[in-house]
């Protein structure tokens, strides 16, 4: 994967809720892992802006509920770093579902906006969003 030109900080923990920003017939997530991470025996793992993420869906259609899918996270409401100096921070968490290993978005729109560092690192997600900031 290719690295986000930000100073990202890790903003979400396993267990979190978040909601879900494209039209896949999912509305609300729970993260059960972070697909790629490394981290130290026995602590818990975090996810940041455009982590690969192992998610249970919690509420939308009833076929889709308690199934375990791969996301994107594409908003967090921790604020962070970007190389120029600016602090960007969301409203919302929220994460886009991906339908194959290559990262193709399950969706075929994604409501709200979508930041930059999500652009550079997944490309195919950040052509279905209307606002890219």
């Amino acid at each position: 994967m290719k690295p986000v030109s930000a100073k990202t900080t890790k903003a979400l923990n396993i267990g979190s809720m978040v909601n879900v920003a494209d039209n896949s017939g999912a509305r609300i997530a729970r993260i059960t892992g972070v697909k790629g991470g490394k981290g130290k025996k026995g602590r818990q793992m975090g996810c940041k802006l455009g982590d690969w993420v192992k998610v249970s869906i919690r509420a939308g259609n009833p076929e889709m509920r308690g199934q375990l899918m791969d996301a994107v996270v594409i908003r967090v409401k921790k604020p962070y770093r970007r190389l120029t100096g600016e602090r960007i921070a969301f409203t919302d968490n929220a994460v886009v579902i991906l339908k194959d290993e290559k990262g193709n978005p399950k969706g075929t729109q994604i409501k709200g906006p979508v930041p930059r560092e999500i652009q550079e690192r997944w490309k195919e997600v950040s052509k279905l969003s209307g606002i890219i900031i």
